[in-house]
């Protein structure tokens, strides 16, 4: 029996969240997440939380409290080059630097990595990629591929059995990430109740607004050494705003896949020029490798955004 004295001596212990914080790295890691994620906010909310819930788990521990692994299983809906990935990433770095996981790597598979095309396949297929993923995190794009119900023949659900039992048996040193568009997410889950049960987590990954897609934009070009100009700068949001009312815009992806044409004009340019030109030429985005876009030419013959053009 503990005496008055040793009580009080309890009572009177401090823990430094702040060391402990630091020693983790956590603030580092979350400025990081801020700066090479634009918006988001909702979801970097959540990962502030978790981070949070697993820094002051790892202290109770270290106090001598009940301290059980939470489950961390998650689900990230959204559309085409909202961050998903990029985020599970940054997930998988932090679940290491909290010890929650051994390796902090991530390991991202499809239906393709998982389930087999004949009898006896899948399990193989599926426990390999999982064995990869365990001490990290394992990203399963597009989930709701997994499960066909059109086809009794389909190996998927076998594929699901399995990912179940890693999911409940290894969840202190596994986390598997779900993602897939909001609504197929939604009806996979109806069909596998099981799994749904298993996914402590559910986060939703907002598209991006022009201006956070103008952001990404000049993050992208500055990461390369790349500079928009005032009328580049003005054509490349003309642009935006025309790409994103067309089909198969894909958030940030796509401001990639543009930023990589603007360059390829931009070296065309230079090339076609030729002669002597000033070194910051080689950085400088003209409105002209911006208004070259098909885009604006198709626009153009709709007769779409003539103010711009």
């Amino acid at each position: 029996m503990q005496t008055t004295t040793e009580n009080q001596t309890e009572e009177r212990r401090e823990v430094d969240v702040g060391a402990a914080a630091r020693e983790a790295l956590i603030d580092d890691m979350l400025r990081q997440l801020d700066a090479e994620l634009v918006g988001l906010e909702p979801v970097k909310l959540r990962i502030r939380q978790i981070a949070a819930l697993l820094l002051v788990e790892r202290l109770r521990g270290q106090a001598g409290l009940s301290a059980e692994p939470p489950s961390l299983h998650m689900c990230f809906t959204g559309n085409p080059g909202a961050g998903k990935t990029t985020v599970a990433l940054r997930m998988a770095k932090i679940l290491h630097s909290l010890g929650y996981v051994r390796r902090g790597h991530l390991v991202v598979a499809t239906r393709d990595d998982l389930v087999g095309q004949y009898v006896g396949h899948t399990a193989p297929k599926t426990k390999e990629i999982l064995q990869k993923a365990v001490g990290g995190v394992l990203f399963i794009d597009e989930a709701y591929y997994l499960y066909r119900a059109d086809n009794e023949r389909d190996y998927g659900q076998e594929a699901i059995e399995i990912l179940l039992q890693f999911m409940e048996s290894r969840r202190d040193d596994l986390v598997v990430i779900l993602a897939g568009y909001k609504d197929k997410m939604g009806r996979f889950f109806q069909c596998n109740p099981g799994l749904h049960s298993r996914i402590a987590h559910h986060i939703e990954f907002p598209d991006y607004t022009l201006e956070e897609l103008m952001k990404i934009a000049e993050l992208m070009a500055r990461n390369l050494m790349y500079e928009f100009d005032a009328e580049s700068k003005d054509a490349f949001r003309s642009y935006l705003e025309l790409r994103i009312r067309q089909p198969h815009f894909a958030n940030a992806r796509s401001v990639r896949n543009a930023i990589d044409r603007v360059r390829l004009r931009h070296a065309v340019r230079i090339v076609e020029q030729g002669g002597r030109i000033p070194q910051q030429e080689l950085a400088r985005i003209d409105v002209l490798d911006v208004r070259q876009s098909r885009v604006f030419q198709a626009a153009s013959e709709r007769g779409e955004a003539k103010e711009t053009l």
